[in-house]
């Protein structure tokens, strides 16, 4: 095995070594030719080689997502680090610990017209809150470095010295990043200035890293004593559940707040937490309830004394505006993910598990007696019924697609929702439990939403399933631009011929602006994306051509497959929106 020359570039793959970090996503470069040579040298290291940067940053971070793992992306110098930006910004916001590492210029050729070079130091600081600057090696690019310092070359003795001062604050700076992003869940960045030349190869390393424990433990902080007491004080509970990589509360727990009149327990699509009293679609209780004559009343009932926020980022847009209009009396946030005050009134951080938090709450006071959730169980019940009669009564649509799609979802594939309208429309409809699901919520972005399935079933090995409209897929097109793209891989595409989101929200009109400004319409289709990248395609564009393009589509094949679902553009909206008058019609029976 060989390595680099320089010490650095050993400093950091030792580091990561030494730590168990071994997957490696590499964007092709040559300033980061060291890096590239320890990785890929190395068996213990697992590397891919995708030239796409965007694509390799949510391809790397799907990986992480799956994995819990820190993953490495690696880059060249100049706009390399700027096309990561999208999927750093993402792990931030969705608490993922996805690490660049960048090899850059040595700093006295910033600025002053050398090629590919821009200002790297802090590049993601406003979305990054750990950021390792390495000094720049004396024993390697020797002649150069003292020369831009105007300083003469020192004695060996000296200079042998000074490089094994520069290897020690490497070596700290590096284990510091590398271990806060496993313990904060957080994106990270180091940034490594490399003189040329960048080739050369030892066949032995002149510095290694002895540093192998370390500890990822969050310690525990809040009053628990003060969540107590203020559970047990109120009449009504509410548990809102965001995005979890899997289930934010144990079976136990689960069982004891069904049992509990007094708890409402509302999940959504990325909640990945399952119980037949939970509610499951927030927006089909709440959008019917704001068109109904006594729809305060029944706000005002569904007021919460106190609120308890599980998990990562809310998708309803709904459950936002009533817990800002209907305010808890308090809201505490359990677990370790950052406790956001989305609701504006002031949050409080129990850093426990949430189970367990919750468990010392469910001793010592009968509730049985509480409306709290049965009187919302009828309304639940109701959108149940009337969303399966409304089904049985409209045309071929985005709606009634989506409730084909998930209806026949295999049981244990992992399904990859991209933004906007796609999960939207699955957070009207009902998951199973022994489906894993994801949607890049931290900035709701469409772009990566493909590229991050791909990463993700990389590391699940099982099969994935992406769900997701026309523009998404399109703009993330390059995802496809790799060897990573499983067998298994599957992709829907829901194509309606647009944004179609924007016709359903508040402003649309049906001027030509607004079809191309807004709506983006567009005549595309994937089918020679398709040919391009050697997928299996498919197109449908009616219920009974969806149904049996399903039937065999989850099959093993020898190619991944894509199946393109046309939708009418001109209609959608119009059957999404009356589907909540529907349902308030219902309601007020």
């Amino acid at each position: 095995m060989k390595y680099s020359s320089i010490p650095s570039a050993q400093i950091l793959v030792q580091s990561c070594k030494s730590l168990d970090i071994s997957n490696v996503v590499i964007s092709p470069g040559s300033r980061n030719a060291p890096l590239i040579i320890g990785f890929t040298e190395d068996a213990f290291f697992n590397c891919y080689s995708v030239i796409d940067e965007r694509s390799a940053g949510f391809i790397a971070l799907g990986m992480a997502l799956e994995s819990g793992s820190p993953v490495l992306l690696v880059c060249t110098s100049g706009s390399a680090l700027l096309n990561y930006y999208p999927a750093i910004a993402e792990a931030f916001y969705s608490e993922i610990p996805l690490v660049v590492v960048s090899a850059d210029r040595p700093s006295y050729k910033i600025d002053i017209g050398d090629g590919q070079t821009i200002r790297q130091k802090d590049i993601y600081k406003k979305h990054c809150d750990i950021n390792a600057e390495l000094d720049q090696d004396l024993t390697h690019g020797t002649e150069e470095y003292f020369r831009s310092q105007g300083s003469p070359i020192p004695e060996k003795a000296e200079l042998l010295k000074n490089q094994s001062e520069v290897n020690e604050r490497n070596e700290s700076r590096t284990l510091t990043a590398l271990k806060q992003a496993i313990q904060k869940k957080s994106p990270a960045h180091i940034n490594i200035p490399f003189e040329e030349p960048l080739y050369n190869r030892v066949e032995a390393i002149s510095y290694t890293t002895n540093i192998r424990e370390h500890s990822t433990d969050k310690k525990s902080e809040g009053n628990s004593d003060a969540f107590t007491a203020n559970w047990q004080a109120a009449d009504r509970k509410m548990i809102l559940i965001g995005q979890a990589r899997e289930t934010a509360l144990n079976s136990e727990i689960c069982q004891q707040l069904a049992a509990d009149p007094s708890v409402m327990v509302l999940t959504e699509t990325t909640s990945n937490t399952h119980h037949p009293s939970f509610f499951p679609s927030i927006d089909s209780i709440i959008a019917p309830l704001e068109k109904i004559e006594d729809g305060a009343e029944y706000f005002s009932s569904l007021q919460p004394d106190i609120l308890i926020t599980l998990g990562g980022q809310i998708v309803s847009i709904k459950i936002k505006a009533f817990l800002r209009k209907y305010p808890p009396k308090s809201h505490w946030h359990l677990g370790a993910t950052r406790p956001n005050d989305t609701f504006f009134k002031g949050v409080s951080h129990l850093n426990q598990d949430a189970s367990a938090s919750i468990a010392g709450c469910l001793i010592n006071k009968n509730n049985s007696d509480s409306l709290y959730r049965p009187s919302f169980e009828s309304v639940k019940a109701t959108y149940q019924a009337g969303r399966e009669k409304y089904l049985g009564q409209i045309p071929f649509s985005d709606f009634s697609a989506f409730a084909e799609i998930l209806s026949t979802l295999p049981k244990d594939i992992v399904v990859h929702f991209a933004n906007s309208s796609a999960i939207r429309y699955a957070q009207l409809f009902d998951m199973q439990k022994s489906n894993k699901v994801h949607c890049n919520r931290g900035t709701s972005g469409i772009e990566g939403s493909t590229s991050t399935a791909i990463g993700a079933s990389v590391i699940s090995k099982k099969p994935t399933v992406l769900i997701s409209g026309d523009l998404g897929f399109l703009y993330d097109s390059n995802a496809l631009w790799n060897d990573y793209v499983r067998l298994d891989f599957r992709m829907i595409v829901i194509n309606n011929g647009g944004g179609g989101i924007f016709r359903i929200l508040p402003g649309k009109d049906n001027s030509k602006a607004f079809e191309k400004f807004f709506e983006t319409t567009h005549q595309r289709t994937c089918k020679f994306l398709c040919e391009d990248h050697g997928l299996d395609y498919e197109a449908v564009s009616n219920l009974a051509e969806l149904q049996q393009a399903l039937n065999n589509f989850y099959q093993e094949s020898d190619k991944p497959k894509l199946l393109e679902v046309f939708t009418p553009r001109l209609e959608n909206d119009e059957i999404l929106l009356a589907y909540f008058d529907f349902l308030s019609s219902v309601i007020s029976e």
